[in-house]
């Protein structure tokens, strides 16, 4: 069984975003356990998981959606992208392998070429050619030589000139989790994303930006967390606090993006319940069970 967690460059127009819902449910056999929107990212992430045929197949044609109704061209938001289907990683649950999600990504990325024209460059565990170049294992490395004209990993042609191209990887839980500030200070917002980040000395397992969001007039520290058993989350939380109150200003909420796995929750159930939109139903485990249940009751 394997999770998919697509993040499509749409995030204000519910329409669209909609289609390609509708889209990714349309694949036999996927089990679709939510999407949500955010306007200043202009991003939305949709999860889903079943068997490796029934989600690689609900990843293609979110993928194809996203092309045919997203124009990259014309697009405006806070967070980085480089498609309209930005991202499509394949996550291993229930003990499958990871080389089950990397079969899973380079399959999705063929169809995706193939059936849309679309490119594709792998990233993480999917990624080729890593012994000449390791860096691009790295979802941030691939982006960047991606439109400076290195071929991508599946296409002859580096983006697509509306959708972009697709960076399809093969990857663990990753935890997206943000938090907003008092202040509208985007430069505050930065100098903690500095402070917390791994690539800037901070902790272990954290990407980490800083952004303005307009719809909030607040600045927010975004962070990705891609190991979470290695990182003391309670810990990242004390500094980010510490460091918004040397700045003059605090966090005055925090929110969850997305699912995360039990054995993350009981590891650190304060940092979590911190968000406000967190319920028990964001453990990914009590989802599926929860989809399951419904499942069988309505037939």
């Amino acid at each position: 069984m394997l999770e998919c967690v697509p993040n499509f460059s749409e995030g204000k127009d519910t329409a669209v975003v909609r289609e390609i819902v509708a889209a990714i449910e349309s694949a036999p056999g996927v089990l679709l356990l939510g999407w949500e929107s955010d306007a200043d990212h202009n991003r939305s992430v949709v999860t889903f998981a079943g068997s490796v045929d029934a989600v690689v197949e609900a990843a293609v044609r979110g993928a194809g959606k996203a092309a045919e109704r997203i124009d990259l061209s014309r697009h405006q938001g806070q967070h980085p992208r480089v498609g309209a289907a930005d991202v499509i990683p394949f996550v291993p649950l229930d003990g499958s392998p990871m080389s089950d999600a990397a079969a899973a990504a380079h399959r999705a990325g063929e169809e995706i070429w193939r059936r849309f024209g679309v490119p594709v460059y792998f990233y993480e565990a999917a990624a080729r050619g890593t012994e000449r170049e390791p860096a691009r294992k790295r979802l941030e490395k691939v982006r960047r030589p991606g439109f400076d004209g290195a071929p991508p990993d599946i296409g002859t042609i580096a983006a697509h000139p509306t959708a972009g191209a697709v960076m399809c990887g093969a990857r663990g839980f990753l935890i997206a989790y943000n938090a907003d500030l008092e202040t509208p200070d985007v430069e505050i917002a930065r100098s903690i994303a500095r402070r917390i980040r791994e690539s800037s000395g901070g902790f272990r397992g954290v990407k980490s930006i800083g952004l303005f969001l307009e719809s909030r007039r607040c600045a927010q520290v975004s962070m990705n967390l891609t190991d979470f058993a290695s990182t003391p989350l309670d810990q990242v939380m004390v500094v980010i606090d510490e460091e918004a109150a040397r700045l003059g200003t605090r966090v005055s909420s925090c929110e969850l993006i997305g699912f995360i796995p039990r054995r993350a929750f009981e590891q650190s159930p304060a940092f979590f319940r911190r968000a406000a939109n967190f319920d028990e139903s964001r453990v990914i485990e009590t989802r599926i069970s929860q989809l399951q249940h419904q499942l069988l009751h309505s037939k």
